[in-house]
């Protein structure tokens, strides 16, 4: 038996995968084998035919940001024309569209804005809450909430998720994770902080009861070793959370998407597809205490994120009414829920629509007709 063979019997046992053996799997370009391996893995988590999905709505409430990341064509300066900050009635705007089409969560991010104070963010959270108690906050990357906590005049790490939390923030997108190595965010995004900085923000967000996702991006110049090692340092938080038992269930899900280069500062090749199926399948099978896999259907397309619910992935993600920042940088898939539910029956799923956390709220039968007109905007 060779030594893929081992290290995927190893992980059916249930056994974990370690550094080296992570690093053989993400060097092996026997990608079916693996991805046969983290669909059984997926289906022990997900036993009945179901693929999920959300609907959701981005809001980025401001393109401006002081961290000048190379591989982001989405920013503006500070002081640039083309830099904006969204009025509050905009917000609950689209808020209001969201809910009114059936949407659940909103995905609001934005640039790490040097002019809006920390009571900027808190009085936000506090009027979308008011005029809309159901709606899930699923908002602010873990550098968002770090740039909050350098204009909150003082304010630690703790307190700021707290009062965050407080006023209406439910969870937090794993947005800003790219690499977890110090050596690739360096070069692509020096002053966005290290990967302790991002790993902070989501152990803190756990401690107060609140879920995170966690993401990454491939395709940065980053070694073999560096991608194994970005899975072990989320699995080992995810460890810490269980085993402090917090009131929460901390990362509910993993989201891998390769660098999209079109537009951008940083001039590398993009990833090939075949290459997101095996980052979609190794991090299944290194991945074990994390339940939910979603399918990155926005930056691989509709027919590669079908393939990708054969490779691990139990969940299509969102229906991202509203899609700036990848967008941006040249790579744009609109899927209608009618074409969501479309593409997830041609994988042999069953679709069915959830919430943030997951909980079922809408199984779609064959004869459940979708609404029409509920079509991606930009």
């Amino acid at each position: 038996m060779g030594a893929l063979d081992q290290i995927l019997d190893k992980a059916l046992r249930g056994d974990r995968i370690g550094l080296e053996e992570g690093m053989e799997l993400l060097a092996s370009d026997q990608i079916e084998k693996m991805g046969h391996v983290a669909n059984q893995i997926m289906l022990r988590h997900h036993p009945e035919p179901v693929t999920t999905f959300v609907v959701g709505r981005n809001v980025n409430y401001t393109n401006v940001c002081d961290v000048y990341c190379r591989f982001c064509a989405f920013y503006r300066a500070p002081g640039s024309k083309e830099g904006y900050v969204l009025p509050d009635e905009t917000i609950l705007s689209k808020i209001q569209e969201t809910v009114d089409v059936g949407g659940t969560e909103i995905l609001m991010q934005g640039g790490t804005n040097p002019n809006l104070p920390f009571t900027y963010y808190l009085d936000l959270l506090r009027k979308i809450k008011q005029h809309f108690p159901g709606i899930t906050m699923h908002s602010f990357s873990p550098a968002e909430i770090q740039k909050m906590k350098v204009v909150s005049d003082g304010l630690s790490l703790d307190e700021v998720i707290r009062q965050l939390h407080e006023a209406g923030l439910d969870s937090l997108p794993g947005g800003g994770a790219e690499i977890l190595d110090d050596r690739t965010r360096r070069k692509i995004s020096r002053m966005k902080g290290s990967w302790t900085d991002w790993m902070d923000v989501m152990k803190s967000a756990h401690r107060h009861g609140m879920n995170t996702t966690a993401t990454m991006v491939y395709g940065l110049g980053e070694t073999i070793e560096e991608r194994a090692l970005h899975m072990l340092r989320i699995r080992d938080a995810q460890d810490e959370c269980i085993a402090n038992n917090y009131n929460s269930t901390g990362f509910l899900a993993f989201i891998s998407w390769p660098f999209q280069p079109d537009n951008t500062n940083l001039k590398l090749e993009k990833a090939k597809p075949e290459e997101y199926l095996r980052i979609v399948a190794v991090s299944r099978i290194m991945l074990d205490n994390i339940k939910n896999f979603q399918s990155s259907w926005v930056t691989m397309g509709p027919e590669m994120g079908k393939l990708s619910l054969s490779y691990g992935c139990n969940d299509f993600g969102s229906t991202m009414i509203e899609e700036n920042v990848v967008s941006a940088a040249g790579t744009t898939h609109k899927v209608n829920i009618e074409l969501i539910l479309k593409l997830i029956r041609e994988a042999g799923k069953i679709p069915a629509q959830r919430d943030t956390k997951y909980n079922i709220l809408k199984m779609y039968n064959e004869s459940d007709k979708a609404d029409a007109d509920f079509i991606m905007q930009n």
